[in-house]
């Protein structure tokens, strides 16, 4: 894709933008991307009610077969912009040490904050309770939350969920806190282990912390995504307040990675991609004695949620 924008791109700043990603972020994982040929797009949202009502389908010896059809509405999107500048003295870089790049390092923070941008936005959509239908959200409060370790069945609360879904999801996801008291909840650690030990559904002595993998199997899903980013909620000079990204909330999804604007998987939800993360530097002539360079990163992407019914929500999951 050829564009011809003022603002000049650097492949080596480029490089070190699509590299500098903190491990934590699941943003990806969560709404994987999927490329979009232009700024605006188009997406097919399908009739779910077409694939559950069974017409008449016997043929009389003479008859004629009955007619269906498949019917799909075009919803129309696009993509925004996201990224930040920073400008560099040309005096930091003629006297910055060997070793010292300070292009590079100002790429690194403007990619890192671009990037906890994203996982910010991805957390507030999956974790808001108006994406979802009201049959698939429920608020926990007092003992049903599962930091109540004595009144609580987490267990029994996700499967009886599951149940009631016409699609049953592959991938829960859910902020550390959650998981930190998830992976040691007796109903779950006793589950897990050897009935040999004398465990029961409500005392577990000998369980151990379940792992993601054993708590994936446990609950009958692809994979467990914990969110551990952190964000300060603080406006610009207030005292700081760091807080997790994702809250104290867990997301049942049915995620599928292969899906695209215009196939027929049905996915929960997806980022639409216009071209590649970008970085580069131009010359800023106004600033400082010596002038100096201005760096920018970013992308063009939009975050979707397409099929909300293959989504459960649970909010203040634990206190």
């Amino acid at each position: 894709m050829s564009m011809n924008f003022p603002f000049p791109v650097q492949q080596q700043l480029t490089a070190i933008a699509l590299a500098y990603r903190n491990e934590r972020y699941v943003a990806d994982e969560v709404l994987p991307r999927t490329p979009v040929p232009a700024r605006e797009f188009k997406w097919q949202q399908f009739n779910r009610d077409e694939l559950f009502t069974v017409p008449e389908t016997q043929v009389g010896r003479k008859g004629e077969p009955n007619e269906v059809q498949f019917s799909g509405t075009e919803q129309a999107s696009f993509v925004n912009d996201f990224g930040l500048d920073d400008v560099v003295p040309n005096e930091d870089i003629a006297t910055a040490p060997p070793g010292y790049d300070p292009l590079g390092r100002a790429t690194e923070g403007i990619a890192e904050l671009v990037a906890l941008d994203r996982e910010r936005r991805v957390a507030n959509l999956v974790t808001a309770l108006a994406t979802y239908p009201v049959a698939n959200r429920a608020t926990l409060s007092g003992t049903s939350q599962w930091s109540d370790f004595t009144n609580s069945d987490p267990y029994t609360a996700i499967m009886t969920a599951f149940d009631g879904m016409l699609m049953r999801p592959n991938v829960l996801v859910m902020g550390r806190r959650v998981y930190s008291r998830l992976r040691v909840h007796p109903r779950i650690t006793a589950a897990l282990a050897p009935s040999a030990n004398g465990n029961s559904g409500t005392s577990n002595a000998a369980g151990r912390p379940a792992t993601t993998m054993a708590l994936a199997e446990l609950l009958e899903v692809d994979r467990i995504i914990v969110g551990e980013s952190w964000v300060n909620t603080a406006k610009p000079g207030q005292t700081a307040s760091i807080q997790r990204v994702w809250g104290n909330h867990v997301a049942a999804l049915h995620i599928n990675p292969a899906a695209s604007i215009r196939g027929n998987a049905i996915t929960f939800g997806f980022t639409a991609e216009w071209g590649s993360r970008v970085a580069g530097s131009m010359p800023e002539p106004k600033n400082g004695l010596r002038g100096a360079q201005r760096v920018r990163a970013g992308e063009s992407v939009r975050e979707l949620v397409v099929a909300s019914d293959v989504g459960f929500l649970w909010r203040d999951a634990v206190a």
